[in-house]
């Protein structure tokens, strides 16, 4: 049985990636930060899963700022397979907190790397590190390639950049099994609701159970290459499957405007976007990605991988998840009237 560890297992790549190693026989282990309420909802679907054994699903408290933990997590665990997801990823945040996001985008690769090699694992473990189409930033060439000069629009972007070139580093230096995927941005009903996609299906859905009355968003003509989560991580999972490490572009070879996005949501729900849709400059970044449209030409040849669910299906499937939740809220609301 193989040993996975996954930083990040309680967001939406961590939980799917989790549901996929589970599936395939693995035994998983995941890190989790440690507060005062539990954020695990995206992952308590397993325990209750009679097909799986809640036993190979293990969680750890954690934190990717903290190296000492991580060696002595390496060296208890002896992993066969490291995926390091975890991060502060929202872009525009990351302007309000570049320090942390730094550190946990950044500096977690190195403290990982580093931990892998004290704990004597460098011959066994497999390194997966999560890169971003935010490393392309201000586009050299279109479509983005693994070739494509990077320049970075954010602090997010440029921590990325830093932890991708640590792992091609490790990987030559030290001849570790270290991969990059460069994914471009992926979505689900599992997407954080202060993302973009879903920040416009959940808006889409409540105005159309009468619980809100307009979406605030900020660049409506932002382009991005947009494809479904549950095969990202099945493309993580391909890469470290492979003989030799690399570096592999994830995407649909696709870009539609955020303006799309929101035609297609509330399309799906028989409502004229532009009646609800308004703008507010505080959502804009003070440096702006225009266009990402990813090449996945060497992960199709190389891994045998390729989306499926493209930008259609993609939002239909987050508005019908969405719709679900908007008439639940309602009812629950309904009933609190009806008892008060």
């Amino acid at each position: 049985m193989k040993r996975a560890l996954i930083t990040g297992i309680t967001g939406q790549d961590g939980s799917y990636l989790a549901d996929l190693l589970l599936a395939k026989g693995y035994e998983v282990h995941g890190i989790i930060r440690r507060s005062s309420t539990f954020n695990t909802s995206r992952i308590d679907h397993i325990y209750q899963d009679p097909h799986v054994d809640d036993k190979r699903l293990t969680l750890h408290y954690g934190d990717l700022t903290d190296s000492v933990n991580m060696v002595k997590l390496l060296y208890q665990l002896e992993v066969d397979e490291i995926y390091h997801l975890g991060a502060q990823s929202h872009v525009r945040v990351s302007f309000d907190i570049p320090e942390y996001t730094g550190d946990t985008c950044g500096m977690s690769a190195i403290r990982i790397l580093e931990a892998i090699r004290e704990a004597g694992l460098a011959k066994r473990t497999r390194f997966y590190q999560a890169s971003s189409s935010e490393m392309f930033g201000k586009v050299h060439e279109t479509p983005q390639k693994e070739t494509t000069p990077f320049h970075p629009r954010s602090p997010y972007g440029c921590a990325k950049v830093f932890a991708y070139h640590l792992t091609v580093n490790y990987r030559e230096s030290y001849g570790l099994h270290a991969s990059n995927g460069i994914l471009f941005n992926h979505e689900s009903p599992r997407r954080g609701e202060t993302f973009v996609t879903r920040k416009i299906t959940r808006a889409a859905t409540r105005i159309k159970m009468g619980l809100q009355d307009a979406l605030y968003l900020g660049n409506l003509d932002a382009k991005r290459d947009w494809g479904y989560a549950p095969e990202y991580v099945e493309a993580m999972w391909l890469m470290l499957q492979q003989d030799k490490p690399d570096d592999y572009v994830i995407a649909t070879g696709e870009t539609h405007t955020i303006k799309e996005f929101c035609e297609a949501a509330f399309g799906r729900l028989d409502l004229d976007w532009q009646e609800y849709v308004k703008y507010d400059e505080r959502y804009e970044r003070p440096a702006e990605v225009d266009l990402l449209l990813g090449d996945p030409a060497k992960a199709k040849k190389q891994l045998n991988w390729e989306p499926k669910v493209l930008f259609k299906e993609l939002a239909e499937i987050m508005v019908d998840a969405d719709l679900e939740l908007a008439k639940k809220e309602k009812a629950h609301l309904e009933a609190e009237k009806a008892l008060s």
